[in-house]
């Protein structure tokens, strides 16, 4: 796991969420990693988690579990190695897919290993794991992104952490007076506004079922962006009413500012070329954007279609930040994102007035 921000001591959450069976995690470790895409723990930083001060935890059904905070100095932008072992199997395994991240898998109780060459499997999910946090006395608190799959960054190079939420975490460091936010992303790749997934319990639970587990209740979160729409005018049944999208924006607004939290909304990016793209549904984006740019949606405006488009065919996305299936942006359009967010906005306290 690529963390944005450093500190003294870290702790992480493990998740049973789609198992219909306990989890068992009998043996867990922190360590950071000895180079990028490595699993190879680097000299003096294995740690041994604690689940309310026992080594093991065991996770119910649709539940999910912190462990004890350890001591570890963790850099700026650090690799983690994130280890958990499970002495049987647990049914149906939690996981993000589309991690852009290799993981590392063994066989037998390898979870203190600070060699990596018992990790002879490779995978590229993320199992079990859904936060990491970091305590530091320099943070102010974080920023927590709602999205689909262009947050999920699922396009981005592999290994390189080029997702939008990366770049702007770049920003959040190094630029001049940024506010000292980490960054949580929290983008599943196919996440609607309004719908969940077809399969029960649903996989892709929509934005409005998902935001309190998975934004407002995330530690220290002190500014929310939301980058959702785009799924539910493309994926079946598409949702062809801009009203019914616009409303179910409005309502993660509206919930947001019951925790005191502004929230920076984004525009629907382009997707003309793409294999889904119809004028019909097409203009239900461009309805949708002119009710988020009048200011009526969010507290905060992100233009993320500006950034994007090609300013000589605006349906479209620009050829340099086009990955080349026409929806999802290269590591140059996650990029041009990332600059695209204005930083003091993520400093405002007021709820405005929509």
């Amino acid at each position: 796991m690529h963390t944005s921000i450093g500190g003294s001591s870290a702790r992480i959450q493990l998740s049973n969420f789609y198992s219909s069976q306990p989890l068992t995690i009998t043996h867990a470790s922190l360590a950071l990693a000895a180079a990028p895409s490595n699993p190879t723990a680097a000299a003096g930083t294995m740690r041994r988690l604690t689940f309310n001060n026992r080594a093991w935890v065991t996770i119910p059904p649709g539940k999910a579990a912190t462990s004890d905070p350890v001591r570890l100095a963790v850099p700026d932008a650090a690799d983690l190695l994130v280890t958990t072992y499970s002495p049987q199997a647990s049914g149906s395994v939690t996981y993000h897919p589309h991690a852009r991240q290799t993981s590392y898998l063994a066989r037998g109780d390898r979870t203190e290993d600070t060699a990596g060459a018992a990790y002879t499997e490779q995978s590229p999910y993320w199992r079990y794991l859904t936060g990491v946090d970091v305590w530091s006395k320099e943070a102010e608190g974080a920023v927590a992104v709602l999205g689909d799959s262009i947050t999920d960054g699922i396009t981005s190079t592999a290994g390189a952490n080029h997702r939008w939420t990366d770049f702007l975490a770049e920003r959040l460091r190094s630029e001049p007076g940024a506010p000292r936010f980490g960054v949580l992303n929290q983008g599943i790749s196919g996440n609607r506004v309004l719908s969940d997934g077809t399969q029960f319990p649903p996989n892709n639970p929509s934005g409005l079922s998902r935001f309190d587990r998975d934004v407002l209740s995330r530690t220290g979160v002190k500014a929310v962006v939301i980058e959702l729409g785009v799924n539910d005018i493309l994926r079946i049944p598409h949702q062809t009413d801009p009203d019914r999208i616009v409303g179910g924006l409005k309502r993660l607004t509206e919930q947001a500012h019951t925790r005191g939290l502004r929230v920076i909304g984004a525009t629907l990016t382009p997707f003309y070329g793409h294999r889904g793209y119809t004028p019909r549904l097409d203009a239900v984006r461009e309805q949708v954007n002119a009710r988020i740019r009048a200011g009526k949606v969010f507290d905060e405006v992100v233009d993320f279609d500006k950034a994007l488009r090609d300013p000589l065919s605006p349906l479209r996305l620009r050829p340099a930040y086009d990955s080349g299936d026409h929806l999802h942006p290269s590591d140059q359009g996650y990029r041009a994102m990332a600059r695209a967010l204005d930083l003091d906005h993520l400093r405002g306290r007021a709820a405005a007035e929509l």
